[in-house]
């Protein structure tokens, strides 16, 4: 857990435990408490899927842009990967409440990442200090001298970009996930806080003549491995979620006493909620002016990044999520159990729920504007008072939210720090 998250539940007090709920244990049953449990895994599995079958879908698209690269098809390409990022972002309510996903999440989402690692850069590029991976290129490069090692990189496979992927222990040498994919696609924000995303030519992927900026071969196999990668781990956890798979955590997750489950549930959304939402991802970039921290930064969807996590908050308390194909799946809620509890408590929740989404709204809408649109890297250049003021709106909602999360835990009888984590 990053040292920020850390210290902002313990200053908010989210661990902190209140018996305040003697009636709901006498209301709430241990068949309500497990129908609660299952919904969730069976949110789990439904996300995690659209999350695979929208990264095939973009893995059939980067694959008909290589066959053929031009610009229509790049476009496609990088719509593909937005729409991607959509169920994935909901899934990452389940991160920190579940070892299996915080285990593997580095593998798919680890940002900011150093692209000189990746490929080429602008000249005035500055990698992580002290980082020995900041400018080997691979994609440049057929061997790799690290200190005094030498790697093959001749073939670019998935074994090579498995071993390179946050080498020498910097989190910013990140070879697989969504970002470098988004990397491959956009190449680098040269804007600043301006307007505008990244510039990458469709034809950096052209084979022969034609191509821009060298290796368009080897950048085509990049593309396509860690594409192929990102699929193959989308696959991997949702068959940790499916009922149909012995053994798998799934299994492990129910097999453990409801209240764990619910501890686990409460403390998912509470970490999701400030300290990562709130804190790594808009405050520090907010408090520091850097575009080297925006989460989907080479894109320009850093609006829709941040509103998907917040609805992924708000469908795991409401039971609910909707599918990408429109269809919706509900059931047995923690929004039920506290309900019967005290009525108030969930009230405020749903309101305070209610109130995040709508902070997450007025993001969506100005980075979406079609006249002067304000990108969330926009937002936070210094002296953006209107930027200023919508993230700081945000911060406020999640800071509401969080506290209301802490108190429906409380209303029926949970202590989120006996989650076993």
């Amino acid at each position: 857990m990053p040292a920020l998250l850390r210290q902002i539940l313990s200053i908010l007090g989210f661990i902190a435990f209140t018996h305040t709920a003697f009636a709901a244990t006498q209301a709430i049953s241990e068949s309500d408490t497990r129908a609660v449990a299952i919904q969730y895994t069976e949110l789990a599995l439904a996300i995690y899927s659209d999350a695979e079958k929208s990264g095939q879908a973009l893995q059939d698209s980067i694959n008909a842009f290589l066959a053929a690269p031009d610009h229509a098809s790049l476009i496609a390409a990088q719509n593909a990967w937005k729409t991607a990022r959509k169920a994935y972002q909901q899934s990452e309510v389940f991160r920190f409440a579940n070892p299996v996903v915080d285990d593997w999440e580095g593998k798919l989402n680890s940002w900011p990442l150093d692209e000189g690692l990746i490929d080429y850069v602008a000249g005035d590029y500055f990698y992580a200090l002290g980082n020995i991976g900041g400018e080997l290129n691979i994609i440049a490069n057929t061997s790799l001298n690290i200190g005094s090692d030498v790697i093959d990189a001749t073939k670019i496979d998935a074994e090579l970009l498995r071993s390179l992927h946050e080498l020498g222990g910097s989190a910013a040498n990140v070879t697989t996930g969504y970002h470098a994919i988004e990397f491959l696609l956009w190449g680098q924000d040269l804007n600043g806080h301006e307007l505008g995303a990244g510039g990458r030519p469709y034809t950096d992927y052209i084979s022969g003549e034609g191509c821009t900026n060298q290796h368009c071969d080897r950048r085509a196999d990049y593309l396509r491995v860690v594409t192929a990668l990102l699929v193959e781990d989308l696959h991997f956890m949702s068959q940790q979620w499916s009922p149909q798979i012995a053994d798998n955590y799934r299994a492990e997750l129910l097999a453990m006493k409801d209240e764990v489950i619910l501890a686990r549930m409460f403390y998912g959304i509470g970490s999701l909620s400030l300290g990562e939402l709130g804190g790594e991802r808009i405050k520090v970039s907010l408090e520091a002016n850097s575009t080297e921290d925006e989460h989907d930064c080479f894109s320009d969807n850093t609006h829709w990044s941040h509103y998907y996590n917040g609805l992924g908050i708000q469908n795991l308390y409401l039971g609910k999520y909707r599918r990408l194909d429109g269809s919706v799946l509900t059931g047995p809620s923690l929004s039920s159990l506290v309900a019967k509890a005290n009525p108030a408590v969930d009230k405020q929740t749903r309101q305070a729920l209610n109130k995040t989404m709508t902070a997450l709204t007025v993001l969506t809408n100005a980075a979406e504007a079609k006249e002067k649109p304000m990108k969330f890297d926009m937002m936070i250049a210094e002296g953006n008072k209107r930027g200023e003021e919508i993230l700081s709106n945000i911060l406020s909602a999640l800071v509401d939210q969080t506290r209301s999360i802490e108190q429906a835990a409380s209303a029926i009888g949970i202590d989120p720090n006996a989650s076993g984590l």
